[in-house]
C-alpha cells in the first residue's frame, strides 16, 4: 500500500472517529454509555476473530 494511501485511510478512521463523538455528545449521550459501547463493540470484534486462540 503507498504511504499516500495509508496516511488517507489514517485520516479517515480519525475524522470518521471524531464525527462520530461529537454527534453522540450533540444528542446528549453521556460519555459513560459511549465508553460502554465502544468497549462493547471492541469485544465482540476480538471474540469474532478468535482464530483458535485461548487468550
Amino acid at each position: 500500500m503507498p504511504l499516500t494511501h495509508f496516511l488517507v485511510l489514517i485520516c479517515a478512521v480519525v475524522v470518521g472517529a471524531a464525527l462520530t463523538l461529537w454527534v453522540s455528545l450533540a444528542a446528549g449521550l453521556p460519555v459513560v454509555t459511549i465508553l460502554l459501547l465502544a468497549l462493547s463493540c471492541a469485544l465482540l470484534v476480538h471474540l469474532g476473530q478468535r482464530d483458535r486462540h485461548d487468550h
